[in-house]
């Protein structure tokens, strides 16, 4: 017996990634939609061609037509290509967060805060025991 697997997440353009965005935030919409969510910064027929591109790659799928317009619905989850975008980007720096980490620190996109829930995360994960050992000098 085989077991389904649902497709990998694929990977997205800037624009393919923006798109998503707009219907992960809105929900179901048209061509029109989008375009105009995006403040017209891409021409109509760019988006048509991207919006296609994104069906082809099985993370929208039309899912109703109102007179010639198609409604675009996500089926692909924000989570699933946020993970994918964060894999790909550490698997830059050789799959080690702690480079990017000092860099957000750096620029002052990272808070304590953040790295406080972070670390609260790790521990809801891994156990408060495993954490301590890694903080302590061998």
């Amino acid at each position: 017996m085989r077991s389904r697997q649902s497709p990998p997440t694929p990977r997205f353009s800037r624009l393919e990634l923006r798109i998503m965005e707009v219907v992960w935030d809105r929900g179901p919409a048209s061509i029109r939609q989008i375009q105009e969510a995006l403040a017209g910064h891409s021409a109509y027929t760019t988006i048509q061609t991207t919006v296609y591109r994104l069906e082809t790659k099985h993370a929208l799928t039309r899912v109703d037509k109102i007179g010639n317009a198609h409604i675009f619905a996500p089926a692909v989850a924000r989570h699933a290509a946020h993970r994918r975008l964060m894999d790909e980007w550490l698997g830059v720096f050789g799959g080690r967060a702690q480079p990017v980490m000092a860099h957000w620190i750096e620029s002052g996109q990272l808070t304590l805060e953040d790295l406080q829930q972070a670390e609260a995360e790790l521990r809801a994960r891994t156990g408060p025991k495993e954490v301590q050992e890694e903080k302590e000098p061998v």
